[in-house]
């Protein structure tokens, strides 16, 4: 439940340091968002997904063909008339880092109340802040059906995050994320903030550093990813560890392999462009995990 936008992306040979123009080696258009990228992560890697997400009316048909071709059902997509996807500007340089301008498009506020019982006939619920109110909805949903939730946990408003965390399973943040949830606060503290609220695991990913996590009544781990190489396209590097996440928990691995898992199917990912359509298939983790000790 979350996220799609159309995406303009854009390959560049090195960020400017100055105001200036910049001339693109490559340009396309191409559908993204948190959870659209997660949603197809998970597919790729072997889960059956639907997604239910708010676009303009307008580019609804683009989206569901494209989720079709994905193997992702988008019945529980909704397409709401004078209103505007979201959209982003997606610059990646000649070392693979990203550099992305987003805007929220109206749909997300102006979309009807989110159906809630589409919750129920699945394993896992994946959602991020960018739609609060859907959001809300799905985490209370799962939460009384006892059901299994992710948050991804991106950079939000200080008041989204602190709405959404405690509702959740997984809290999971990036490093900016955590830091809009607890500002001012130690990793630590703000890992420990999101126990307290409510979640019963906290995880950061800190891109090439270790990430942190925690179970609540257990102490902070820490975990070091993948080093692999050239690294292509970070883009949806996240979305992609999110994605794969919740494939691995639905599937009944213990914290410490599901977040292995995870790790690798980022890593991976990097080594493609084209920001998700670089996710890998289950075979190619599998693989890639058989040969790491």
């Amino acid at each position: 439940v979350g996220h799609t936008s159309r995406d303009h992306h854009f390959s560049i040979e090195a960020f400017p340091q100055t105001a200036t123009k910049v001339a693109a080696q490559h340009y396309a258009t191409r559908t993204g968002g948190m959870t659209a990228n997660a949603c197809v992560a998970a597919a790729r890697l072997g889960a059956r997904v639907r997604i239910a997400t708010a676009v303009g009316a307008d580019d609804a048909p683009g989206f569901a063909a494209y989720f079709a071709q994905e193997g992702i059902d988008s019945a529980g997509m909704v397409g709401v008339a004078h209103a505007n996807s979201s959209v982003s500007a997606v610059m990646v340089d000649a070392h693979g880092h990203r550099f992305i301008v987003s805007h929220r498009g109206s749909a997300l506020h102006q979309a009807p109340a989110l159906d809630t019982s589409q919750v129920d006939v699945h394993d896992v619920l994946l959602t991020d802040p960018r739609s609060v109110g859907w959001a809300e909805a799905a985490l209370r949903r799962a939460r009384e059906r006892q059901m299994l939730s992710i948050l991804d946990a991106d950079t939000a408003p200080t008041e989204d995050l602190q709405r959404l965390v405690g509702l959740s399973q997984w809290a999971v943040f990036s490093q900016a994320g955590l830091n809009a949830f607890a500002p001012g606060a130690t990793p630590a503290q703000a890992l420990d903030a999101a126990l307290a609220a409510g979640a019963e695991v906290a995880v950061v990913t800190r891109d090439e550093q270790p990430l942190w996590w925690q179970r609540r009544g257990q102490t902070m781990q820490e975990m070091a990813g993948f080093s692999v190489q050239p690294v292509v396209d970070t883009t949806a590097a996240g979305d992609t560890f999110h994605g794969a996440l919740a494939v691995a928990l639905g599937e009944g691995l213990e914290d410490h392999r599901a977040l292995r898992f995870a790790c690798a199917a980022a890593a991976l990912k990097c080594l493609q462009p084209g920001g998700v359509q670089g996710a890998p298939r289950r075979a190619q983790v599998d693989a890639f995990l058989a040969t790491q000790r």
